[in-house]
């Protein structure tokens, strides 16, 4: 098993990362770089919190071998012996061998942060560039970037110049390399606070607000008036953006030099834009730059920028809008089922993505009823309190864990108990439960943040390259120093339990931080504490109110605003769910009329085929006849008949051959074939 669960992980974190960014963005449309780029940040980052515990739980044997390994007179050297001479040291299942674990933390550390800091900028600015060509796309990046790595650069000046000026420090490589990871480690962990406080109050609450039917309902409402808002501008926005295409597209002709250019804008329009912006191919006039003033090169790269985005955003609206839809139907049959005395779970509309058979065969409309209306509630309300629990552990260990006599972090005492008997199971679990719920209170606020319509990640695959890269870069400045965080708790970094014991091997790659006592001694120490006043202010919703009296509207349930949005919002769904109901039941009725009529108006058919082919062969009998005359006007007769019924143009007579035939200035006359013919041929064209 040496190394075997290092490469089941490998292999898991990967499908995971890749089922994530399936879900978020667009495999068919977006750029391979893009999504290569993502997926490569998502998965280090993911992979460091998934491996870590096995990290852990290998270096707690490695301590406990050289302990055993050490005599009494080596406790005083490099490391402390932790137990007796005579203890013994079980392998845990998932040992990784000495050597492998620094090669692969610094590997994933260092790609981690060139993507962060380096590559994913560069791209962002690359992705949502309006240039024409590779060439233009990389100076606009490499410009709008200009700025930003001259801030980063400058924060790195300044610690490199304060170890500098310092006379207790000799500048060294690896000294250098630690002030590096110092600096990014700072800006990290000042935002993993952040996001902390919010995850650890928001998250409970949403478990446990996902109980009350009536809270998501109203929510529901609330929202749906937002995005009809949102739906409404982006369509709006998109409509003038169209027109300026428009005119850019008459005014430019096709041999101008710049109608390369207006194609790829054209290229990047809905369909149904492109169809009536269609070129006129008939205009082959060169064009004159005297006489009309065509735009600039520059003015088409910005147009080509608000296009994209612009049909980004619609598109995202439309999808999300009836995923809404569905939504706010499903939880107003949930309501109505709720009084249900049969326990069976009727839908108001049928889902229309096609579910799985053995999925429908276990899950019935009475296990749904039971599941919707009974079980699910109590779910999230233990659920709920499991998590609520889980955030005040967090928060008290946040605010102890520089307390090593007494041990106060209650993940350290946790590991330190499971320490002394060498269950490396129950470590890593305990590890991986622990760095698993702080990955999730911080992922998930990523997730959840909107910036405006810059930064926003979709589900469906609605999320834009520009949102989707910021999130890559988000998590690979999060992670390190959520794991630096972690082994804090737990008391595993040398820095925080001040015991001189064997690091792990991820502490070691990034370096200790006695290099920047302030840092060290105060930074990482005092500033975790601050998840406290967050947590309060999540609780009792300050940011939201702070947002609600500046004008951005939120959910609120003692506003007015609120009240009316929800009230619209309701009238909306109200009036989707009348269209929809109309259109099934026109469907229905079609489908009503095929299945009563079908068979009739086939074998009316099929009669009236056969009707056809006997008059066919009564007509070949009476082309035997010697009588011409009579084939000749029988002919005539159907061929006006083809052609009334095909409502063709009549075609042109002669009125001479015509006025030969004395059988068709008779009415009423039997003709061969089985018909009369009650009015000339001039009569019957008379109209037409």
């Amino acid at each position: 098993m040496s190394g075997a669960a290092l490469g089941l992980e490998i292999v898991f974190v990967f499908f995971l990362a890749l089922f994530l960014l399936h879900r978020y963005g667009d495999f068919k449309k977006q750029h391979r770089l893009v999504i290569v780029a993502t997926l490569l940040a998502w998965y280090l980052c993911f992979l460091i919190v998934f491996i870590l515990p096995l990290d852990v739980s290998t270096t707690i044997y490695n301590r406990c071998k050289l302990a055993v390994n050490s005599s009494p007179s080596e406790s005083n050297g490099s490391y402390v012996t932790l137990a007796p001479s005579k203890q013994k040291c079980f392998k845990p299942w998932s040992y990784i061998p000495n050597g492998i674990m620094p090669i692969f933390w610094r590997v994933v550390y260092w790609t981690s942060q060139f993507l962060t800091w380096i590559l994913l900028p560069f791209m962002q600015s690359y992705a949502r560039s309006g240039g024409f060509s590779i060439t233009g796309k990389i100076k606009t990046a490499l410009i709008e970037n200009a700025i930003y790595y001259g801030t980063y650069l400058l924060i790195f000046g300044a610690f490199l110049i304060y170890v500098a000026v310092n006379p207790n420090f000799n500048l060294q490589w690896n000294q250098l390399q630690t002030i590096g990871i110092a600096a990014a480690n700072t800006w990290g962990l000042f935002l993993l606070v952040l996001l902390l406080g919010y995850g650890l109050v928001e998250i409970p609450r949403s478990h446990w607000n996902g109980a009350k039917r009536g809270y998501l309902l109203m929510k529901t409402y609330f929202k749906a008036a937002k995005l009809m808002a949102e739906k409404a501008d982006a369509e709006e926005n998109l409509e003038d953006i169209m027109e300026e295409v428009r005119k850019v597209n008459e005014s430019i002709k096709y041999n101008h030099p710049l109608r390369k250019c207006v194609d790829t804008i054209l290229k990047k329009c809905p369909t149904e834009y492109q169809e009536r912006m269609g070129r006129n191919m008939d205009d082959y006039e060169d064009f004159d730059e005297r006489q009309n003033s065509y735009p600039s090169e520059k003015s088409l790269v910005k147009l080509h920028k608000q296009v994209i985005y612009s049909v980004q955003r619609h598109r995202r609206t439309q999808v999300q809008w009836q995923i809404l839809l569905e939504q706010a139907f499903y939880l107003e049959d949930v309501a109505k089922n709720e009084t249900s005395a049969s326990h069976q779970f009727v839908h108001t509309f049928q889902s229309q993505e096609s579910e799985n058979k053995i999925f429908q065969y276990f899950y019935t409309p009475t296990v749904e009823w039971y599941w919707e209306c009974l079980l699910r509630p109590w779910f999230y309300r233990v659920l709920a309190i499991v998590l609520a629990t889980f955030s005040v552990i967090v928060v008290w260990s946040e605010c102890t864990f520089f307390s090593t006599k007494p041990v106060l972090s209650l993940f350290a005492v946790f590991i330190q108990l499971a320490e002394k008997t060498y269950n490396y199971i129950y470590i890593e679990m305990a590890c991986f439960l622990t760095i698993f719920f702080l990955s999730i209170c911080v992922y998930s606020t990523v997730f959840r943040i909107r910036v405006f319509n810059y930064y926003y990640l979709a589900s469906h695959h609605q999320t834009d390259a520009y949102s989707l890269l910021f999130s890559g870069m988000l998590f690979c400045r999060l992670t390190p120093p959520l794991c630096l965080n972690f082994l804090g708790l737990t008391h595993m970094d040398a820095t925080i339990s001040h015991k001189n014991t064997q690091p792990t091997a991820y502490t070691s790659i990034m370096g200790s931080m006695r290099v920047l006592s302030f840092i060290a001694d105060g930074f990482y120490i005092y500033y975790p504490m601050l998840v406290v006043i967050l947590c309060i202010a999540t609780y009792f919703s300050l940011g939201t109110r702070c947002l609600n009296l500046l004008g951005f509207q939120q959910f609120m349930g003692d506003s007015e605003m609120t009240s009316d949005l929800i009230d619209e919002g309701k009238e909306l769904i109200r009036r989707e769910k009348r269209k929809r109901q109309r259109q099934e039941e026109g469907e229905n009725r079609r489908r009503e009329w095929k299945e009563r009529y079908g068979n009739r108006e086939d074998s009316t058919r099929s009669r009236a085929v056969h009707t056809d082919q006997k008059e066919s062969s009564f007509s070949d009998t009476n082309t035997n006849r010697p009588l011409s005359k009579y084939t000749r006007s029988n002919g005539r007769t159907e061929r006006d008949r083809i052609e009334l019924l095909q409502d063709a143009e009549p075609l042109d007579f002669n009125a001479d051959s015509i006025n030969d035939d004395p059988l068709e200035s008779e009415s009423g006359r039997y003709q061969p074939g089985g018909r009369y013919l009650s009015m000339s041929r001039s009569r019957i064209f008379d109209d037409v």
